[in-house]
């Protein structure tokens, strides 16, 4: 491992410690709690028409390793949930990008980290 690695590593390790709040990760059946920092992306996407739309996603940063559903280490699909809870509201989003663009990437060289790209498709109250 070299020194930019394990700096890499190092901070991942500080923001999943200290700056991220526990979400379910859901496919189908399968769940699993997760600790994710949260963010945004904002897309510029051509219709095709001339006309840019610009739309923005709410980003759950989760490590690649914390994403094991079934048993295994998985990657996000399209359709997957999010379910992020905050006090008795259950905010409920869907793995998705706009247009053409990845549902999700690599937050850093090193693959430590995956930013999943989500919409808001409903809530759930008491």
């Amino acid at each position: 491992m070299n020194l930019l690695e394990h700096a890499s590593n190092w901070l991942e390790d500080r923001r999943t410690e200290h700056a991220t709040s526990t979400v379910t990760y859901q496919r189908g059946n399968d769940t699993v709690v997760v600790s994710a920092s949260i963010g945004r992306t904002i897309f510029d996407v051509d219709n095709g028409f001339g006309v840019v739309e610009r739309t923005e996603t709410r980003d759950f940063l989760v490590l690649t390793d914390d994403l094991v559903l079934g048993g295994a280490r998985k990657l996000p699909e399209r359709g997957d949930r999010v379910r992020e809870t905050q006090g008795t509201t259950t905010f409920v989003y869907e793995v998705m990008a706009p247009g053409k663009e990845p549902h999700w990437r690599y937050s850093d060289p090193y693959r430590k980290t995956l930013r999943i790209h989500t919409k808001h498709i409903s809530t759930e109250t008491p």
